[in-house]
Formats: C-alpha cells, sequence, structure tokens
C-alpha cells in the first residue's frame, strides 16, 4: 500500500502526539513549575503575564528547563511555525504568552494540535515540495516538508523532555 509523503507526515505526528497525551494527562499542577536544579530556567508571573527566562545567546552551561518552560517553548515554536505556513505575520518571541495552570496549559497545546492538523489536511505532495518559510527561510534547500519533519522532531524532543522531568519529580529527584 503506498502512501504520500503528506500520509506519512501525518502518521509519524500522530504517533508522537500519543506520547503528547500520554504526558499531558499525567501532569500536576506542581509539575509545571517545579525546578529541577539550583540552575534552571522557567516562566515567571510579571505584570500579569508569564514571562519565560531567555537569553539571546546559548548560556554555558545550559539551565535545566522546567515543564513550564518547555511547554511555553513548544508554544512558541508551534505559534510562529503555524503563523508561516499560514501566511500570517509571525509572532514575535516574546508576543507568544503562556498560559499558566496545568488545565490552560494542556489546552493551548491542543489548540495548537487542532490548527496543526487542519494546515496538514490541506497540503498536497507538490505544496510539501514548496520553500521553506521556516525555521529556514534563507535555505533553498529546505522545503515545506522539511518543515513538517522538523515540527515532528521537535515536538517529540520537547516531550520526551517533559516526561523525563516528570519522572524525575515522581522519583523524588531533588531539586
Amino acid at each position: 500500500m503506498a502512501v504520500t509523503r503528506a500520509e506519512l507526515i501525518r502518521w509519524q505526528f500522530d504517533l508522537t502526539w500519543s506520547l503528547v497525551e500520554l504526558h499531558l494527562d499525567a501532569l500536576k499542577p506542581g509539575d509545571l513549575l517545579w525546578e529541577p536544579a539550583a540552575l534552571c530556567w522557567t516562566v515567571r508571573p510579571a505584570d500579569g503575564r508569564w514571562v519565560p527566562d531567555w537569553s539571546d545567546t546559548e548560556p554555558d552551561p545550559i539551565p535545566v528547563p522546567t515543564i513550564g518552560w518547555i511547554t511555553w517553548h513548544m508554544g512558541w515554536w508551534w505559534s510562529v511555525t503555524l503563523d508561516h505556513l499560514q501566511g500570517r505575520e509571525p509572532r514575535e518571541r516574546t508576543d507568544v504568552e503562556w498560559p499558566g495552570g496545568r488545565d490552560s496549559v494542556v489546552e493551548w497545546l491542543r489548540d495548537l494540535r487542532r490548527e496543526w492538523l487542519a494546515v496538514l489536511a490541506r497540503l498536497t505532495d507538490d505544496e510539501l515540495d514548496g520553500a521553506a518559510p521556516f525555521p529556514w527561510s534563507d535555505d533553498p534547500d529546505k522545503t515545506v516538508a522539511h518543515t513538517l519533519a522538523w515540527v515532528n522532531a521537535e515536538l517529540m524532543k520537547n516531550i520526551a523532555e517533559v516526561g523525563q522531568l516528570r519522572l524525575l519529580r515522581g522519583a523524588g529527584s531533588p531539586g
């Protein structure tokens, strides 16, 4: 049975999303802001919103993120990718707000999934060959298909990080 590239990318996304759901369903309210190490990036309340820790240059050593920070990061890159693929003006990093609270975060990520599925449903194999709008807009060898595959990989990496932090917290890791 032959599958199109679009169908294969969708299958890979669905497989990855099943891992996302496993960890989202298991999240407890205290998991989001649990700091697993002294050197940590998180999201912090400031002026009525949640602001992620950030540096424009990669810190050395790299801070360990909280689940809150990781979920903000997921929402940031996914929102911007959706903006690009739908022809909208891409949001700035500082414009992507973390909603705070377990239920709000879970719903935010599920809303992004629903929007992503709508984008995936409309793309044809020919459209997958178009120039990548993000994150390689300056690389003519990257296509929309590369962007979709990158989203699947980034989502899998980020949710694995969430899962590892959940396991550490559940095992009573100091932090």
